[in-house]
């Protein structure tokens, strides 16, 4: 959504949105999409839920020194980003802030694929992350069941590895604790080779 008249939107824009739309401010424009789809939001929650224990709580065997939240807003610049997760290393994250948006760069970011956010997600967000010095990029697409996996080298992007079904992932900057891949996934079946039995 941009304004005709070429003025640049302002973090007051996001006031007025419904409740059913999450707003994103990305080189003055504001950016309307609707409020993710039930696969959407199982995929964020439930990667939520797995890394949080480990590396927020250092449960399970977990290292801990992280901060995880779920679809924070994030100020690069003057853009305000919504990813739908973020981490930062515990020593780096602000215990306070006079804004509602976070001011420190993220060291890891997950995007949530979905039909209505790919191309801004890639073409838009992806490019600001890593001008800002954002360390690990995560890309999870849940129609079709994969993981990206991101690293920032020299300013650029550099595709690890791709995942998908029922993977067993140990993957920057999250390798201390094997995350299943399936577990992202609503109503995911694993073929029946892979079944326990």
């Amino acid at each position: 959504m941009s304004d005709p008249a070429g003025k640049s939107a302002t973090y007051e824009d996001l006031y007025g949105l419904p409740d059913n739309a999450t707003g994103e401010i990305i080189d003055g424009e504001l950016i309307v999409t609707p409020r993710p789809s039930r696969k959407h939001l199982y995929a964020g929650s439930s990667l939520g839920a797995l890394v949080a224990p480990p590396y927020q709580f250092g449960r399970g065997g977990g290292p801990g020194g992280w901060i995880i939240l779920i679809e924070p807003e994030i100020a690069l610049g003057e853009n305000i980003l919504v990813p739908d997760l973020a981490g930062w290393r515990r020593e780096r994250f602000p215990q306070a802030e006079e804004t509602n948006w976070i001011a420190v760069v993220p060291d890891w970011i997950c995007e949530i694929l979905s039909p209505g956010t790919v191309r801004v997600d890639k073409s838009r967000k992806m490019p600001l992350y890593a001008a800002h010095g954002v360390r690990h990029l995560w890309l999870v697409d849940p129609l079709v069941r994969t993981l990206d996996v991101f690293e920032l080298d020299s300013g650029r992007w550099v595709l690890l590895r791709v995942y998908g079904d029922d993977d067993k992932v140990t993957a920057e900057p999250f390798t201390a604790v094997e995350l299943d891949l399936s577990d992202l996934w609503l109503g995911y079946e694993p073929p029946p080779s892979r079944r326990p039995d």
